[in-house]
């Protein structure tokens, strides 16, 4: 069993900045891959930015240039530096990981999700 347990959401006007955390917790041998991904209300789930164990990350086109994502692997935490935020970067952020436990089983987690609201 792997938990992600996301924080740092909340509400920002359109220009500011937030960091978003995730933290894995459980059974883990290995994470290969975490990322984030967003669903505002009435769309469906997109990925924002996905980073591997080995640092190579990739980024949606909307968020290329404003947003960085970045990972911890001795404490399995990944973060989302969001800067320039605009209104359309509203919505709920979730957390995503892909690993194996423990016991060799692979695992594909998400959080509970962080509401980010960006708005004057």
């Amino acid at each position: 069993q792997v938990q992600l347990v996301e924080s740092g959401g909340g509400l920002v006007q359109p220009g500011g900045s937030l960091r978003l955390s995730c933290a894995a917790s459980g059974s883990i041998f290995s994470i290969n891959r975490m990322g984030w991904y967003r669903q505002a209300p009435g769309k469906q789930r997109e990925l924002v930015a996905t980073i591997t164990s080995g640092g190579s990350t990739d980024y949606a086109d909307s968020v290329k240039g404003r947003f960085t994502i970045s990972r911890d692997n001795a404490k399995n935490t990944v973060y989302l530096q969001m800067n320039g935020l605009k209104p359309e970067d509203t919505a709920v952020y979730y957390c995503h990981g892909l690993g194996l436990g423990v016991l060799r089983g692979p695992f594909d987690s998400w959080g509970q999700g962080t509401q980010v609201t960006v708005s004057s």
